[in-house]
């Protein structure tokens, strides 16, 4: 029997009942004074039943029965009576009282209409069905994620509980709930989360429970239990054997518990209940409170383990910070042993090299400045009658001038009377006083600290610093440092006071002899200076305002004076001309790698070849950076133009020698030839820049004059930079997946994402269709972050290798690169260590400290780094010992060199190539292997790995992943 007695009749939702309407439309089809009854049903839907709006209660019995199996056969009932059943179990049964008799055809007609209208009725309700399920999955998927994410939030554990019950709260009836941890070992819990209306317990989730404490705990019951509970809670005390309920909170009409668990254990619990009689839980209820607790419990479990990784990164600071410091020690000692030789050593130098003495002590108090403090220091010297204190350098706080005294017994006195250095403090010096040594000078200093100065062993003098606030004060180190600096400061000071003498006397006999000349000269030189300076200016400032400072060309404000002037005599009639754009190639690299210096010598011997090549009549200009223009006149249409540019191509491509370098430069040169529609020099500019673009993506060493089809690229350039910019918004790009292969068996170990474009109208793109413009208008980076989203949240949902993402190398370097990249990595829950980063050549050498920096971060994180392409740049080989590079990735342009047996030059590369890897410790893969000889090569010379068309084809979902 399909349908039984407590198959329920369903209502429509638009208010109406659609059984019953339906069974009104049949009714209409019948002679006036019918009445129709009608049933239907199936297994997804139940059983659906209506009537007209005059049909008999025994009619409707006598289809309700037909329904469910049990009505008398047709020919035994006083009405028409059809049951319809189909193979999928669904069934159809109408009755009809006809107020007239119906012929055999009317009355099949009628019947066919009928179970058309029920099966359609049963349709549309199956539709409805399936709708409403789906919307509740979305509910709970949405629901999901938003728990997933809480884990991942910087939020407290009971700001996140408290977030959980929120979205529990939007799944179902879960307005009193709470979350419990349980130690099953223990036997104790913890309540992490309650919140209950009725109930005024107030959770510590600090505090532990244990059983013996609560026997007749029904949650402690459901813990035990291990499996989910929903009643009164009077019936789940009785079904789990509970005792009384004996202080833990009211009784509740409906309780519903499941248990949390973590590998087959239970580990915690959540509860929820209501005390509302009109309210109860469904098993449906049961089904999805056990479904989120256990993704409630993964939340619980990531946050514990964020917060213990985050505990022992804390540890791991506090102990490289207490490394830190010791080396730090270790360094300032060292700094300061190589300070107090090199003062040793200036001090030395100064006794021959000063022209003063007073020059002599300015620069001996910055030396013992470097060492100490030294803001308040002065030199005492005696005379050379040993009765005299004079004090040849003093600069202090208090004191700024100290005249000459008589020897007595100050503290000066005091350090050469004993002959050794003294480090004093107030204390010391009050002692002193009291005792009839010393006597008391000035300022009373915090610490004092003096050093005689010896001559051949003879006392001549002292060196003292002093301070005069608590908080500096002089320690044994600065004693033994000012020690040594005395020792060399005697020598060389005795030296310059002889070579001192001697000068003074020198001196004044010049002085008297160029005194007077020097009055005359003095005046005159002054009038001349102003007179020659004034002239210099005015010719700086009008050559500056109109030719580069580097090269000494016109710049570009004067070659469009000159393009204004030239425009002018064109549309006069006169000669025509043209502009021709020159653009060195691969500059750039220049100045990136033997730095901004060489590029600049570069740009001048460039200039100077440029001027060399040009007629009289021609102007060259400097517009900036690498780029150079020439207007030249015309009188022959575009020949002249175009010999002119062969001419500065050939003398450009010329190699030069810059920085120790010789340097093979090239150019790529534009021609924009004069027309009536041009209004300004600008403009001329414009199309001849673009005219040298399309030569540079031509090739390079290229000479290209611009014309009409130019301008629609440009438009078409503009249209694709439209697209690429909507494609963003739409997120149209995906990674497809190409895979890398271990050589010696053959077997997938990862895979390299490249980009494609499923363009709207033009179908899948390749990189190269629009990359370049997706550098050119810095949407590159919004294109690849979509990439790496992609590629993260599939291995999130995927298992097998690793996945490499491209990373150019401004992106690279980019100040928020690894945060994003970890951000994505974290809030996916993907596994670090299953993505790696390809980085060119030219990322390890601009910027090579924030390059190590950012790789050593990565690799921290388990983010591998490989060097794509590798061998085609330069440099790189000193390079790639200092940074962390797991995989050199052969460059293809080498694998398909070892398609030639004889190609022995790419066998050698590669051959060099594997035994630096080999040798680094750092694998290899062999990039675009095409055919089997190159494999068997690669195979033979000992690559680790390889990629290509040979061993697979990028696809968009590969098995492996």
């Amino acid at each position: 029997m399909l349908f039984n007695s407590s198959t329920t009749v369903r209502e429509d939702p638009a208010g109406g009942h659609a059984p019953a309407r339906t069974a009104q439309a049949l009714c209409g089809l019948l002679p006036p004074g019918s009445a129709v009854a009608l049933g239907c049903g199936d297994g997804v839907v139940g059983r659906l039943q209506g009537a007209s709006a005059q049909a008999p209660a025994w009619l409707q019995a006598l289809v309700a029965e037909a329904l469910a199996g049990t009505a008398p056969l047709p020919s035994t009932v006083p009405a028409l009576l059809h049951v319809h059943r189909t193979a999928e179990g669904a069934c159809v049964a109408i009755g009809a009282e006809v107020a007239q008799p119906l012929d055999a055809a009317q009355r099949a007609a009628w019947c066919d209409a009928a179970v058309a209208f029920g099966l359609n009725l049963l349709d549309t309700e199956r539709m409805r069905a399936r709708i409403e399920g789906l919307e509740k999955s979305k509910q709970l998927q949405q629901a999901l994620y938003e728990i997933a994410d809480l884990a991942g939030a910087d939020l407290e554990m009971s700001q996140m509980l408290q977030r959980v019950h929120a979205v529990l709260e939007s799944l179902m009836y879960a307005e009193n709930c709470y979350i419990v941890e349980y130690d099953e070992d223990q036997q104790s819990m913890r309540f992490l989360y309650f919140s209950d209306r009725h109930d005024d317990f107030v959770a510590d989730p600090e505090r532990t429970y244990f059983l013996h404490d609560m026997p007749h705990s029904l949650t402690f019951a459901l813990l035990r239990h291990g499996r989910a509970v929903r009643g009164p809670s009077e019936q789940v005390r009785e079904r789990l054997k509970v005792g009384d309920n004996i202080g833990h909170g009211p009784e509740s009409r409906d309780w519903l518990g499941v248990p949390m668990l973590r590998e087959g254990r239970v580990c915690g619990a959540i509860v929820v209940q209501n005390y509302d009689y009109a309210l109860r839980y469904t098993d449906a209820d049961r089904a999805l409170l056990a479904y989120v607790a256990q993704h409630v419990q993964t939340a619980m479990d990531r946050r514990h383990a964020q917060v213990q990784l985050e505990r022992r990164v804390d540890l791991r600071t506090q102990e490289l910070q207490r490394a830190n410091c010791d080396l730090q020690d270790e360094i300032q000692e060292r700094k300061r042993a190589e300070m107090l030789q090199l003062a040793l050593f200036r001090i030395a130098e100064l006794a021959i090299r000063s022209e003063s003495l007073q020059q002599f002590y300015t620069e001996v108090h910055a030396i013992v400045g470097g060492l100490i403090d030294a803001r308040n220091l002065y030199i005492a010297l005696l005379s050379d009658d040993d009765t005299m204190l004079e004090f040849v350098y003093s600069v202090d706080e208090f004191t700024p001038y100290r005249p000459q005294r008589r020897r007595g017994r100050g503290l000066t006195e005091y350090v050469m009377r004993v002959r050794r250095p003294q480090l004093l403090e107030l204390s010391d010096i009050d002692a002193l006083l009291a005792q009839g040594e010393v006597q008391e000078y000035g300022q009373r200093p915090y610490s004092w600290l003096g050093a005689p100065l010896f001559d051949e062993g003879e006392v001549i003098g002292a060196i003292v610093v002093q301070s005069y606030v608590a908080k500096v004060r002089f320690t044994e180190h600065d004693q033994r440092l000012l020690t040594f600096v005395a020792h060399n400061i005697g020598s060389g000071l005795a030296r310059q006071r002889a070579q001192e003498r001697l000068r003074l006397a020198h001196a004044e006999l010049e002085q008297r002899v160029d005194e007077r000349t020097r009055e005359l000269a003095e005046v005159n030189e002054q009038l001349l200076a102003q007179i020659a300076e004034r002239w210099r200016a005015e010719q700086r400032l009008t050559h500056q305002a109109l030719h580069d400072a580097l090269t000494g060309l016109p710049n570009r404000s004067h070659l469009l004076d000159r393009l204004s002037e030239a425009i002018a005599r064109a549309r006069g009639g006169g000669k025509t001309f043209a502009v021709l754009f020159l653009d060195l190639d691969r500059f750039k690299l220049v100045n990136d790698s033997i730095g901004h210096a060489a590029g600049d010598e570069m740009l001048v011997q460039v200039a100077k070849r440029i001027v060399s090549t040009i007629r009289g009549q021609d102007v060259v200009a400097r517009l900036g950076g690498d780029e150079f223009a020439v207007l030249t006149p015309s009188e022959h249409g575009l020949d002249g133009a175009r010999e002119l540019a062969r001419r500065l191509l050939h003398v450009l491509g010329q190699p030069m020698w810059v920085a120790g370098r010789e340097l093979f430069p090239s150019g790529s040169l534009g021609i924009a030839a004069w027309h009536p529609r041009y209004h300004n020099g600008e403009e001329m500019l414009r199309d001849a820049d673009a005219a040298m673009y399309r030569a540079k993506a031509q090739t390079q060493d290229r000479c290209v004059v611009f014309d009409e089809a130019m301008r629609e690229a440009a438009l078409r350039s503009l249209d694709l930079e439209a697209d690429l910019r909507r494609a963003i918004n739409n997120r149209d790009f995906e990674p497809f997946y190409q895979p890398i292969v271990r050589l010696h068996d053959g077997e997938v170990i990862g895979h390299e994402a490249l980009l494609r474009w499923r363009h709207e109208s033009r179908g899948l793109l390749v990189p190269s269709q629009f990359i370049d413009l997706g550098e050119e208008s810095g949407l590159i980076e919004q294109v690849d972050w979509l990439l790496y989203a992609q590629v993260i949240r599939r291995l999130a949902q995927s298992e097998g290798g690793y996945v490499s993402v491209n990373v150019s190398p401004r992106h690279f370097r980019s100040p928020d690169f690894t945060e994003r990249l970890f951000g994505l990595i974290d809030t996916a829950g993907a596994d670090p260590r299953r993505l790696r980063v390809e980085i060119t050549e030219v990322a390890l050498l601009d910027d090579a400290p924030r390059t190590l920096a950012i790789l050593q971060a990565l690799r921290e994180r388990g983010v591998l780094a490989q060097l794509d392409d590798f061998g085609t740049g330069f440099s790189a080989l000193s390079y790639l010992h200092r940074f962390p590079i797991s995989v050199l990735k052969i460059d293809q342009s080498f694998v398909a060199g070892l398609q030639d047996e004889g190609g022995t030059g790419s066998h050698a590369l590669v051959r060099g190539i594997l035994a630096l890897a080999s040798t680094l410790g750092i694998e290899t893969v062999g990039e675009g292997i095409e055919t089997e000889q190159q494999l068997a090569t690669l195979r033979e010379l000992g690559c680790d790995y390889g990629q290509g068309y040979l061993l697979g084809r990028p696809a968009a979902a590969p098995q492996q992943l």
